[in-house]
């Protein structure tokens, strides 16, 4: 029997690099607040890599996608925003 939440969870998709600090920022923010992410780590996916920055315009890392919204950095008041927390 699958739980029922009052709001749907957010498709979120973390690009980011396992040396980033303020990727790993994000991705324990988003465990601490109960977000579901999908983590791509963008050194090991060079389409993911050419995908993050046709979206953001952007090549550093982090680039956060909370359905559709682009997210460049760890900007938490947009991020918390964006997810309604």
């Amino acid at each position: 029997m699958q739980n029922s939440t009052s709001h749907k969870q957010a498709r979120v998709i973390v690009f980011s690099t396992p040396t980033c600090s303020y990727c790993r920022m994000a991705k324990n923010y988003f465990r601490q607040n109960g977000i579901r992410f999908r983590d791509v780590d963008v050194t090991r996916d060079p389409a993911a890599a050419r995908d993050m920055v046709r979206r953001s315009g952007q090549s550093g890392v982090p680039v956060i996608d909370i359905n559709g919204h682009i997210v460049v950095g760890f900007d938490q008041p947009k991020i918390k925003q964006l997810l309604n927390l």
